[in-house]
C-alpha cells in the first residue's frame, strides 16, 4: 500500500500541489476582496468625517462586508432581455482568470510562489492585460448603451496605461537585471538596497508606475468606465448578485496584484529591512532547521501581505481625495505625459548605470534614502496628529460647524428652564 501511494504521488503529485495552490490563492483572492472592501468603506468614512460601518461585526463593522457577500450570492441574478446571454455570462470570468493567473507568478516569500519563473513579471503584465477582454464582453455583452460606452472607455484606458506601465517596471528590471520576482527581491535584503532609492529614475519610476497602476485597475480619479454621473455604473450596470461580485473579487485582485509588482520590484518585497533573509536566518545561523524557514517565512508573508495592503490603502486614499478627470484628460495624461516620462526614466536608468561612478552612485543613493525616510516620518506624525483631532478641526476654512453646539459631539446647548 506504500509503495502504491509513493508511486501514485510520483505520478500525479504535481497535480495534487496545483489543486492546493489553486485553492489557496482563490481563498486569498476573496478573503482580499472581504478585507479590502471593508477598508475602503473605513478609509471613506474617516475622509468624509464620518464613521464608515459600524453597525455588524462589533465596533468596527468587521462582519459588515461579509454580510454584504451573503446577500450577493442570494440575490436574484437576472440577464437584460436585450443582452448577449453566452457573453453576459462569461464576461466576468474572464476578468476574473486574469486577475487570477497574475498571483501564480506573485511571491508572497522566500520559495512561497504557485509557479516560480524566470520572466515572473513579464507573465503577469501579459496575463494581467487579458482582463480587458473580460471588460469588453461584459459592456458589449450587456446589451445596453451605458455598458458599451464604460467598455470602450476601460478598454482603450487600460491598454494605454499598460505601456508606461510596463515601461516603468523595466527600469529596476536594468538595476536587477533579471525578470525573476523571487531573485529581484532577495537582492533588497536591507531596506538601503531597495531600489526605490537606489538612483533618482527608480525612485521616479516607482510613482510613475503607481499611477499608471491605479489608472490600468480603474480607480479613481482614472475611474470614467464607471461614472455615475453620466453612465449609471458603467460596463456593470446591468450586472447584480454573484457576477457582479465575481467582477470586484477581479478589481480588487488586480489591486493588491499592481501593489505586489510595486512591493517585490521597488520596495524590498518581503524584506523588513534588515541584511539578511529570515528564512536563512532561523533555518541555519540559528539551527531550527525546517522549522526555522517555516518561521522565518511567515514573517516574510506578513511582511509582504502589510506592504501590499498600504499600497492598496493609498489608491483608496487617493480615490476618496482627489475629484474624477474628464475622459479626455485620462487619456492626454497617459499619451502626451507619462508614456514619454517613462520612456525617459528607462532610459535614464541605463545611462546611470552605465556612466555615474560606483561612489557618485552610493552618494545619491543614501541622499534619497535619507530624505526619503524624513519625509515618511513627517508624513506618519501628520496622520497620527490628525487622527486626534475631533471631526472639523483638522480642515481650518472647510467646516464652519466645529465650535456649534450639538455638532460631532460638542456641547449641546442647555435647554430654556
Amino acid at each position: 500500500m506504500l509503495d502504491w501511494l509513493s508511486d501514485a504521488w510520483r505520478d500525479y503529485g504535481i497535480f495534487a500541489l496545483a489543486l492546493i495552490a489553486s485553492n489557496a490563492l482563490i481563498g486569498f483572492m476573496l478573503i482580499n476582496a472581504i478585507f479590502s472592501v471593508w477598508l475602503e468603506r473605513k478609509v471613506a468614512g474617516r475622509i468624509q468625517d464620518r464613521l464608515g460601518p459600524t453597525r455588524v461585526g462589533g465596533k468596527f463593522g468587521w462582519l459588515q462586508t461579509l454580510a454584504d457577500g451573503m446577500k450577493l450570492l442570494v440575490k436574484e441574478d437576472t440577464i437584460p432581455a436585450a443582452a448577449d446571454q453566452f457573453l453576459f455570462r462569461v464576461g466576468p470570468y474572464i476578468a476574473l482568470v486574469g486577475s487570477f493567473l497574475a498571483f501564480v507568478a506573485l511571491p508572497f516569500g522566500d520559495g512561497v510562489v504557485a509557479r516560480e519563473m524566470n520572466i515572473a513579471l513579464f507573465f503577469m503584465l501579459a496575463v494581467m492585460s487579458s482582463e480587458v477582454f473580460g471588460i469588453i464582453l461584459i459592456g458589449y455583452g450587456s446589451g445596453s448603451k451605458w455598458s458599451l460606452f464604460g467598455g470602450i472607455r476601460e478598454s482603450a484606458q487600460m491598454v494605454s496605461y499598460e505601456i508606461p506601465m510596463a515601461l516603468c517596471v523595466l527600469v529596476p528590471v536594468v538595476v536587477a537585471g533579471s525578470m525573476n520576482l523571487g531573485e529581484v527581491a532577495k537582492m533588497q535584503s536591507s531596506i538601503w538596497n531597495w531600489l526605490i532609492f537606489h538612483d533618482p529614475f527608480t525612485f521616479c519610476a516607482f510613482w510613475t508606475y503607481f499611477t499608471c497602476a491605479m489608472a490600468s485597475c480603474k480607480r479613481a480619479p482614472f475611474d470614467l468606465a464607471e461614472a455615475e454621473s453620466e453612465l449609471v455604473a458603467g460596463f456593470h450596470t446591468e450586472y447584480s448578485g454573484f457576477r457582479w461580485l465575481v467582477i470586484f473579487m477581479a478589481e480588487y485582485g488586480s489591486m493588491f496584484a499592481v501593489s505586489g509588482i510595486a512591493c517585490i520590484m521597488f520596495l524590498g518585497g518581503w524584506s523588513i529591512g534588515v541584511p539578511v533573509e529570515l528564512t536563512t536566518f532561523f533555518g541555519e545561523t540559528i539551527g531550527l532547521g525546517t522549522f526555522g524557514m517555516v518561521i522565518g517565512n511567515v514573517i516574510n508573508v506578513t511582511v509582504f501581505l502589510t506592504k501590499g495592503w498600504i499600497l492598496v490603502f493609498v489608491m483608496m486614499w487617493v480615490r476618496w481625495t482627489l475629484p474624477r478627470l474628464r475622459i479626455d484628460q485620462v487619456m492626454m495624461m497617459c499619451l502626451k505625459y507619462l508614456i514619454p516620462i517613462s520612456c525617459v526614466l528607462l532610459v535614464g536608468v541605463a545611462l546611470w548605470t552605465l556612466w555615474i561612478p560606483a561612489p557618485i552612485q552610493r552618494y545619491i543613493a543614501w541622499g534619497i534614502f535619507a530624505v526619503s525616510m524624513g519625509a515618511t516620518a513627517w508624513l506618519v506624525m501628520q496622520m497620527i496628529t490628525l487622527a486626534k483631532l475631533p471631526p472639523g478641526t483638522g480642515m481650518p476654512g472647510m467646516w464652519r460647524l466645529a465650535d456649534e453646539p450639538g455638532y460631532h459631539g460638542a456641547p449641546k446647548a442647555e435647554k430654556p428652564a
